[in-house]
């Protein structure tokens, strides 16, 4: 399968199951690698990843729906209950972190192009986000990329001893493809790319 086609397999999948053909050492390590190989600004590497499976997985979705239960009217709570409930029916969550650290060093570093090390640190991020999500769509496995972060950010960093300078940027839940994507719509060429010679 060429690259381009790993791209295009990759979709937003929200029925997912823990019914997964590979072993949890095999998906850690499709994650690592995918993280391990993208590229980032000065060779960088800000990314860092906590990859959670079984007893981890449910804790971090608790943690999610009962921040949301705080916020969200009672009456509108089942909606986002059952969406929750997806998340948690997966057979894992890749939480997808940047290291402060790294940033301010280079800031100070690099003083030239300080205000651009936050930005390129997003650029990483998602690079690393895209790669592991192709990676796992190739070997069969859907995902959805999701945002919890600021407010789940405190609880989960103390649930799971999260060091203080990195910052959550996403959350990669997968597992089995339960229910294929729709179909994909696209904007028209002409109002997205421009050529010239």
């Amino acid at each position: 399968m060429s690259f381009l086609d790993q791209i295009k397999q990759r979709r937003t999948i929200y029925a997912i199951g823990k019914n997964v053909n590979l072993s949890e050492a095999e998906v850690e390590q499709t994650i690592q690698d995918a993280v391990r190989f993208s590229p980032s600004a000065f060779n960088s590497q800000t990314s860092r990843v906590v990859i959670l499976f079984g007893d981890a997985h449910e804790k971090f979705w608790t943690i999610v729906r009962e921040t949301l239960r705080k916020m969200v009217p009672a009456e509108a709570f089942e909606g986002t209950n059952n969406k929750i409930n997806s998340f948690a029916a997966g057979f894992g969550t890749a939480l997808f972190y940047e290291d402060q650290a790294v940033v301010k060093s280079l800031q100070e570093q690099f003083a030239l192009y300080a205000d651009n090390f936050p930005v390129w640190s997003e650029h990483s991020t998602g690079i690393a986000q895209f790669a592991a999500w192709t990676a796992l769509a190739e070997k069969n496995i859907g995902a959805s990329l999701q945002h919890y972060n600021p407010i789940v950010d405190a609880e989960t960093a103390e649930a799971f001893d999260i060091p203080e300078n990195w910052k959550l940027r996403a959350q990669l839940v997968f597992g089995s493809i339960e229910a294929s994507a729709g179909d994909k719509t696209f904007m028209d060429d002409a109002e997205r790319f421009k050529t010239f010679k």
